[in-house]
C-alpha cells in the first residue's frame, strides 16, 4: 500500500481552505483517509501541522505531494 501525505480540499465555493492528511494513494482527493495532521488556509496564510506526526509518518515511508512538501519546508518539519 503506497501512502501519501496530501491536501483535501475543504471550505466554501472559491474559498478553500486544506486539511493535510494521509491517505492511500488510490483513495479520491476528498475520500477516504487514514489519519489527518494539519490545516492550511491559503487566504490568510495559517498553517499549522503536527510535527510529531509528521515525522512519524514520513519514518514509516509516507511519500508527500510537492505542495506538501513546501508546507513541511515552510513549518521547519523537513529540511
Amino acid at each position: 500500500m503506497a501512502v501519501k501525505m496530501r491536501l483535501r480540499r475543504m471550505g466554501a465555493k472559491k474559498a478553500p481552505t486544506y486539511r493535510v492528511i494521509i491517505a492511500d494513494s488510490r483513495s479520491p482527493r476528498d475520500g477516504r483517509f487514514i489519519e489527518e495532521i494539519g490545516h492550511f488556509n491559503p487566504r490568510s496564510d495559517e498553517l499549522k501541522i503536527d510535527a510529531e506526526k509528521a515525522k512519524k509518518w514520513l519514518a514509516n515511508g509516507a511519500q508527500p505531494t510537492d505542495t506538501v512538501k513546501a508546507l513541511l519546508k515552510k513549518s521547519n518539519i523537513v529540511d
